[in-house]
């Protein structure tokens, strides 16, 4: 890649007057020796897997394996349908997708891992919302992916996108700074403001820690997709408005990897900390451990083997 920081990327786009896709669809061609055709084509298939999984979450049944999660993407979107939200339509769909996408992966479904499967939600959320709002095609949004693809090559190249290296900040931030600068290049915004709505989102989720209560890819992580979703969409039009990151994005990246660093490991998906450590996270964990508890012991004495079985065998 001709481009390791986000301020190069500006830079050079700058210069040869490209969109950021463009740029990223020349790497990847150049990176790969795969035909520009097929690139596009493979990033079109991943977009409607996104769809898919988006369908699937508001249609379908997405109760968790677990019984911890389902079925709150039907519940925003059936509370959409009767009236004025609290956030705006526009906010509150995108919040809807994300939730059922991620459901979707809770429940063992077929999803993008954007960048991760526990941030798969927030890309989805906020282009499927966008595209039925602007009547955007689906060529669109795909370029609008490859955007994404290359603010997440940075952050990976630079920080973190793991949870267990960086906490949720690494994934959910991750995530809501390449739906938020891929907003920005969908809506007509410059590199610049690209740029600009990736800081802006990363700020907002600095020290952000992963804590998956029972160690389940469900709780906290499904609420934190669709709340990301809408602060995706919040800094998009902050840096389409002009508003610009006091501290330079790739210095708000380098600041991840710094808080991501001195994290303590029970806050980096462990589940030894945080909600999961709540008296009702650990509750949580010890229903689920019951069952396999009951399979392993014998339930009464009288079920024993060794009272059952005749004493002399060998």
């Amino acid at each position: 890649m001709r481009f390791k920081h986000l301020h190069e990327l500006n830079t050079i786009c700058t210069a040869e007057s490209k969109t950021i896709a463009e740029l990223m669809i020349e790497e990847q061609v150049q990176e790969t020796n795969i035909p520009k055709a097929d690139v596009v084509r493979q990033m079109s298939d991943y977009y409607q897997v996104m769809k898919e999984a988006v369908h699937k979450g508001l249609t379908e049944d997405t109760t968790s394996r677990s019984g911890l999660t389902g079925g709150d993407g039907k519940k925003m979107a059936e509370y959409i349908r009767k009236g004025e939200t609290c956030s705006g339509d526009a906010s509150a769909l995108a919040m809807a997708y994300a939730l059922c996408v991620s459901e979707v992966n809770a429940s063992m479904g077929r999803i993008v891992a954007t960048p991760t499967a526990g941030s798969c939600g927030i890309i989805p959320g906020v282009f499927i919302s966008s595209q039925e709002r602007f009547g955007w095609s689906d060529e669109h949004l795909v370029n609008g992916l490859f955007c994404a693809g290359a603010i997440g090559y940075v952050i990976a190249n630079n920080s973190f996108i793991s949870g267990a290296e960086g906490g949720c900040q690494a994934e959910v931030g991750s995530a809501i700074g390449m739906a938020a600068g891929a907003m920005v290049e969908l809506r007509g915004g410059t590199p610049e403001q690209v740029v600009h709505a990736v800081g802006l989102a990363l700020k907002n989720t600095l020290g952000l820690i992963c804590d998956p209560v029972a160690g389940l890819v469900e709780i906290p992580c499904i609420v934190r997709n669709g709340l990301g979703a809408v602060t995706a969409l919040a800094a998009a039009d902050m840096a389409l408005a002009g508003v610009r990151s006091a501290i330079p994005s790739d210095e708000v990246i380098d600041v991840m990897l710094e808080v991501g660093s001195a994290m303590p490991s029970r806050h980096r998906e462990t589940a030894q900390g945080g909600l999961a450590q709540t008296p009702t996270g650990r509750k949580m964990m010890e229903k689920l451990a019951k069952p396999k508890a009951k399979r392993a012991e014998p339930e009464t004495e009288a079920e024993s083997p060794a009272e059952n079985e005749p004493e002399a065998k060998a």
